[in-house]
């Protein structure tokens, strides 16, 4: 049971959810009870993503999402909508990592003149733009009903500026602008919105099969990008708690993950009544 109120019921749109850092936290909300939308572009593992959650508590159904495409998410959204009546929360997840531009990205990185174009834009489309679509398809539902919350996933300063990570880099840097003027956008309304990173290099689909089954290589990807390699589930507490009523005033923040209970601790300080 979840030590945080509030969660049972709230509808939440997580988009890239069908495996990694997105099933992580539709998993850790099913379980608290929520009703979670997982979506991705491929039916198959959605589909499988959904059968995979069937035992916890709150209701999961699937929904076919591509980011890139405005008619794809405005039909996923509206699906949403009206299966449950209304949407409270969006999780931006969806991306694409460096292996889509340089399957050899950890042990050959490229300079960002050997980066194709169509790579590139592929990636921005998926990783940024994406991130905005969904959200501007979102919040005439927050505004009409007075209430929602956004969350964007990024990860560490490291790597936005990290050797060979043209595209990924910059595309994370750019959610941290977007997130950020998102939050100034909104200011003043009852709709908040929130960056949610999970401090490493997490064991997901965008590290390549034989990193995430060889620990000697997983050390040295570790030493490259200077922080821990994580596991998904590193992300369920602050999304639990990011979506329950305890953090109905939290706006504008930059929560990673790993540290998660030194920054509550610090943010309950600033806010103490």
């Amino acid at each position: 049971m979840s030590q945080y109120s509030g969660i049972a019921g709230r509808r939440v749109l997580i988009t890239g959810a069908t495996s990694g850092l997105g099933l992580a936290m539709a998993e850790a909300l099913l379980g608290a009870g929520a009703k979670v939308a997982i979506s991705g572009r491929d039916q198959l593992k959605i589909d499988r993503a959904v059968a995979s959650v069937q035992s916890h508590p709150g209701e999961c159904v699937g929904a076919f999402i591509d980011v890139r495409n405005e008619r794809s998410i405005q039909a996923g959204v509206a699906g949403m909508v009206q299966r449950w009546g209304g949407i409270d929360i969006l999780i931006n997840n969806a991306g694409v990592g460096m292996r889509t531009v340089n399957p050899h990205f950890m042990t050959e990185p490229k300079p960002f003149w050997e980066v194709s174009a169509s790579g590139f834009r592929d990636l921005m489309d998926t990783n940024l733009t994406g991130y905005f679509l969904v959200a501007k398809e979102v919040i005439p539902y927050f505004l009409k009903a007075n209430q929602g919350r956004i969350i964007n996933i990024s990860v560490n300063d490291t790597t936005m500026r990290l050797k060979g990570f043209i595209p990924y880099g910059p595309s994370r840097a750019g959610t941290e602008s977007l997130s950020r003027i998102m939050a100034q956008d909104v200011a003043g309304r009852d709709v908040t919105v929130n960056m949610l990173l999970p401090g490493g290099a997490t064991e997901t689909g965008m590290l390549p099969e034989e990193f995430r089954s060889d620990p000697a290589l997983l050390e040295q990807w570790r030493v490259r990008v200077g922080a821990q390699i994580l596991r998904p589930e590193v992300m369920a507490e602050p999304t639990l708690f990011l979506c329950s009523n305890e953090a109905k005033h939290v706006h504008d923040e930059r929560i990673v993950a790993k540290d998660f209970q030194e920054w509550k601790a610090g943010w309950l300080e600033r806010n103490r009544a």
